[in-house]
């Protein structure tokens, strides 16, 4: 199965274009309503990106980000530009990365004040902690002739709302330090993205370089030379992580020999569906659980995937019943699955494509629930097996 690119969306046109300098042989590719990408690759590497443009605000980021993820089935969607800094410690600059998202204008408006009432989205366990291991490294910014200070990676709440904030002592610039005193950082576009990954289960990183301080001084001199700075920091940390979890994804792709061989590890493994997980065996029998010596189960064809599809449905029905998953979450799901499993017994590249989108907003859909997106990671992955 080959592997999808890294989205990459931007708000702003000097966004765009600090990433698009980083990509080799950038070809347009037209969505069927109009929306206009760029896929390229990052320059140096095989890693293929697809660029879009989404314009400012959250409505808008959610639509495109939706489209892109429904479009090229990426590894991850990042959202990557500038943003104003909450507080002093960050500095301009300086590049900051979401552990989680606040959509700060959820509220509600009471005779004793505006109440917060914010949805939060958090980031993948395994991008922040890939991105962690980049910052560390300290190798990703490029280097500029006279300046010794490189700009760091902060990782922290980001705060995103529906208007433009440049002041600290407004009614509201105080009303989001109050209520959101985490949030390293403020913009326009993050919740939408985030909202549009967790509904198609893709994974989505938001990295903004902070070019203001939200402070009453955008707009001025000064954050005009900071903004292609910072966007350009962002874009410079953006791609390299691109490039690691294209790597990662191609390294799990791999046949399972050929990753035992170059990992050096035990001939013998132990795959349990039931956790997904690798176990040793001491016992004389193993009972509750599905266990494939040597190989990770595998859809042959066609009925295989249809049969785990089935029992997945079981599997979903006794989480429900366990209070596990929610009723809406539980009838979404089932709707998500009965579309794939109505394209599952396509051979096409097409019906193929539709099944994996279709598993893949299932997964988003039960998040909370790590078994069960246990179980639907080997699903995705024969779903494209089969195409």
């Amino acid at each position: 199965m080959s592997i999808g690119p890294v989205v990459v969306l931007t708000a702003l046109n000097l966004e765009y274009q600090a990433v698009r300098q980083r990509l080799a042989g950038p070809q347009v590719h037209r969505h069927e309503r109009g929306t206009r990408f760029e896929v390229g690759t990052v320059q140096g590497t095989s890693c293929r990106v697809a660029l879009g443009l989404t314009s400012k605000g959250n409505h808008s980021a959610a639509v495109i980000a939706e489209r892109a993820i429904q479009e090229f089935s990426p590894v991850a969607v990042l959202f990557v530009g500038v943003a104003g800094a909450l507080w002093d410690a960050t500095r301009l600059g300086d590049v900051v990365m979401a552990s989680h998202v606040y959509a700060y204008h959820g509220g509600t408006s009471e005779d004793d004040g505006l109440k917060a009432r914010p949805r939060v989205w958090e980031a993948p366990h395994g991008i922040s902690q890939l991105a962690s291991h980049l910052a560390r490294l300290n190798d990703w910014a490029d280097p500029v002739p006279g300046r010794e200070d490189a700009p760091q990676v902060r990782f922290g709440a980001i705060a995103a709302g529906e208007v433009v904030q440049n002041s600290r002592i407004s009614a509201e610039a105080k009303w989001i330090r109050q209520h959101y005193n985490d949030a390293l950082a403020i913009e326009m576009e993050a919740a939408g993205v985030a909202q549009a990954g967790h509904l198609n289960g893709a994974p989505v990183a938001i990295i903004r370089g902070i070019s203001d301080r939200a402070d009453g001084t955008k707009n001025s001199a000064e954050d005009r030379n900071w903004q292609p700075r910072a966007a350009a920091n962002a874009a410079a940390f953006a791609t390299r992580l691109a490039v690691e979890l294209v790597g990662e994804q191609e390294e799990t792709a791999m046949p399972q020999d050929d990753r035992v061989r170059s990992a050096d590890r035990f001939d013998r493994n132990v795959s349990n569906t039931a956790h997904n997980s690798t176990v040793g065996i001491m016992a004389g029998s193993v009972t509750g659980s599905s266990v494939h010596m040597n190989a990770a189960p595998k859809a042959s064809g066609p009925t295989d995937l249809i049969a785990e599809l089935n029992r997945f449905r079981q599997q979903l029905g006794r989480h429900r019943a366990e209070g596990a998953l929610d009723e809406d979450s539980y009838l979404e799901a089932l709707t998500d699955l009965d579309s794939a499993l109505r394209s599952a017994g396509g051979t096409s590249p097409e019906s193929s494509k539709r099944t994996v989108m279709s598993l893949r907003r299932l997964r988003g859909l039960v998040a909370e629930c790590p078994a069960l997106v246990a179980e639907l990671g080997p699903l995705v992955a024969a779903a494209g097996d089969l195409a």
